[in-house]
């Protein structure tokens, strides 16, 4: 999640379930917003076949904002995690990115709480998300959003054509 931005309200900012015509928009956006200078970790894990697979399988937690010309500028990709055995399920917030040229714009939190929606409606128990430990943006976000408990997670590689 970026901060730049003009911070102006955009009233014809639209929140809808993604059709497979914005799986193109969606992964390029995630392109230009997943960069390696700025989220290393997410960078590397981003790529299409992230985006074709949540929308072959879930697509009803798929989510896009799209601006009066109908470009998408934001989008949320999620799932809801059952696991045997336990009344649990989960809902997993994956994905949430805003074109640069339209954050502070309150997208984000549009996208994010019509997300919420729809795990309320699907009646898990628990949403979870997670970012790199540095992306102060995010994790203020998400703690406005009513997200605690922040935990230290350790990442690490082996890049194997090394050895």
């Amino acid at each position: 999640m970026k901060t730049s931005g003009s911070g102006a309200f955009d009233p014809d900012i639209k929140i809808r379930t993604a059709t497979i015509d914005d799986l193109p928009a969606i992964f390029h956006l995630g392109e230009k917003v997943f960069t390696p200078k700025d989220v290393s970790n997410l960078y590397r894990t981003w790529d299409e076949y992230e985006v074709t697979s949540l929308f072959n399988t879930e697509p009803e937690y798929m989510l896009v904002a799209t601006n009066g010309k109908k470009k998408v500028v934001g989008f949320a990709l999620g799932t809801v995690i059952e696991k045997r055995r336990s009344a649990w399920s989960y809902g997993h917030l994956l994905w949430l990115g805003v074109d640069t040229n339209y954050s502070r714009m309150g997208i984000a939190s549009m996208l994010f709480d019509r997300f919420r929606n729809l795990m309320e409606k699907a009646e898990v128990r628990m949403l979870i998300i997670d970012t790199q430990a540095d992306n102060e943006a995010a994790i203020n976000f998400f703690r406005n959003k009513g997200f605690v408990n922040p935990i230290d997670h350790i990442y690490m590689t082996l890049n194997l054509e090394n050895q």
